[in-house]
């Protein structure tokens, strides 16, 4: 069975991304390359990661105009990644011409509420009820829209899974029971992740910065 682990690879430094997914790519799913590293080394760095052999999940949370959004995606088509992240509060015609634009075999999935973020981070900003209300909101949304699925945290996987069972729920800010938190707020252990509806789990550090990535990924993997 394929991992369901998805290593994020959060550096500019492309020797260093290859040596964290060589080291530990026999015991992931595939690799979550985000705005750090396409902003320094773009489609050409994503083509050299792909080489590697293992899924690209294309973590670029895009939001803007819906006829802009559907031109960068139609632009990124070229990498067919297996994941891309637009943002579910873009609005339904946004994410409609997203999915629209990307490739067949491409999932499309909408980020609802950052896993950096909390109830007084959201009310800050003027939206009112708790983190797991916006979750549901949005994720109603981008189901409607048409995506695949949605990014959540493992607090709200379980309750967004009930409301649609056919999914594709990915779930960042997954810590083992022994990991530091690091700068994020709504974390669960991936056993919990998994076992509240979970598709697919994002962790970084506890993998990237461990001594041995590839002991880190395979033990974190045995406790799913």
């Amino acid at each position: 069975m394929t991992s369901r682990i998805y290593v994020a690879i959060d550096t500019p430094d492309i020797a260093r991304a290859k040596q964290i997914a060589a080291r530990c790519h026999h015991h992931v799913g595939g690799l979550k390359l985000g705005l750090e590293f396409f902003a320094a080394h773009g489609q050409a760095g994503v083509r050299e990661m792909a080489e590697i052999g293992l899924p690209i999940f294309l973590d670029l949370k895009l939001h803007d105009i819906p006829n802009t959004v559907a031109k960068a995606v139609q632009a990124l088509s070229p990498l067919d990644p297996a994941i891309l992240t637009v943002h579910a509060s873009g609005g339904r015609a946004m994410m409609e011409d997203a999915k629209a634009a990307a490739p067949v075999h491409t999932k499309v999935v909408a980020v609802t509420m950052l896993t950096s973020l909390d109830a007084a981070d959201l009310a800050a900003t003027g939206v009112s009820g708790s983190a797991h209300d916006q979750v549901i909101r949005l994720a109603a949304l981008a189901h409607e829209a048409g995506l695949d699925g949605i990014v959540c945290s493992g607090a709200e996987v379980a309750a967004a899974k009930a409301a649609w069972p056919k999914g594709f729920f990915v779930v960042p800010g997954v810590r083992p029971a022994n990991a530091h938190a690091g700068d994020q707020k709504r974390i669960v252990t991936p056993r919990a992740a998994v076992d509240a509806g979970a598709s697919i789990l994002v962790i970084g550090r506890p993998i990237t910065q461990a001594e041995d990535p590839d002991a880190a990924a395979r033990a974190i993997g045995a406790t799913i």
